[in-house]
């Protein structure tokens, strides 16, 4: 057995024994490896995402939260890879991390000859870019929606003129070649788009502002039509 069947069939024992643990030994003896081996292994699927952790003691061992886990996935190689390009779409947008944090979960739930295929098929697609790396999002502004907090933040606008505004991130709007952080301004006293990679230094304040709401009216903007994201 190869790691990454391994890996998912790990999974799925804890899975079927859940909220019960199952001990590194009993692990290592049904997958015919070392206990380190699976201490590796579970400490690889921790850190991608899979909720495992560690009940000390003589009846101890490792436990699933399978509340939190995917059950097997029957996305088909074509689709995984699909999953992979779009991902790759939004490599500056604020949810570049989550996007290859959910991606690593649902290859890691697929049946491993279906992982093994999306693999082989993903090799064999390219992207053109110009050789530089995207710069990422800083993670204090992806995170800005999920946390709440005041930004301080230091900006340079279109005219090159540079500010440090406090702000109370409110969303997001993204374009073909821009993302844009909409927050209350409290330096103009009013909703402003913050476009991403025209923001410097951030610092996250302590403050935790009144939710305030955004109406059609905040979202007017004249360069496009926008399209609210929909999971349905």
């Amino acid at each position: 057995m190869n790691r990454t069947a391994r890996l998912y069939a790990i999974v799925e024992q804890l899975r079927a024994v859940a909220p019960r643990p199952r001990s590194a030994r009993w692990l290592a003896e049904r997958f015919e490896v070392s206990q380190r081996t699976i201490e590796r292994d579970v400490s690889a699927l921790q850190q991608s995402g899979t909720p495992i952790w560690a009940e000390p003691g003589r009846t101890g061992g490792y436990c699933l939260d399978s509340g939190r886990t995917l059950p097997p996935i029957n996305f088909t190689p074509d689709e995984a890879v699909a999953l992979t390009v779009g991902l790759r779409m939004l490599e500056d947008s604020p949810f570049r991390a989550a996007g290859l944090s959910a991606l690593q979960k649902v290859v890691t739930a697929m049946h491993p000859a279906d992982a093994a295929s999306a693999r082989d098929l993903a090799e064999r697609i390219h992207l053109l870019g110009d050789g530089h790396p995207v710069p990422g999002v800083p993670r204090n502004v992806a995170d800005a929606l999920s946390t709440g907090h005041v930004l301080r933040i230091d900006y340079v606008d279109k005219s090159g003129g540079a500010t440090q505004r406090d702000i109370e991130p409110l969303g997001y709007v993204g374009s073909g070649a821009h993302w844009y952080l909409l927050a209350w301004c409290r330096l103009r006293d009013g909703i402003r788009a913050f476009r991403i990679d025209r923001i410097g230094d951030v610092f996250v304040l302590a403050e935790t502002p009144a939710p305030r709401t955004l109406s059609a009216t905040d979202l007017e903007i004249p360069f496009g039509v926008l399209t609210r994201l929909d999971l349905d």
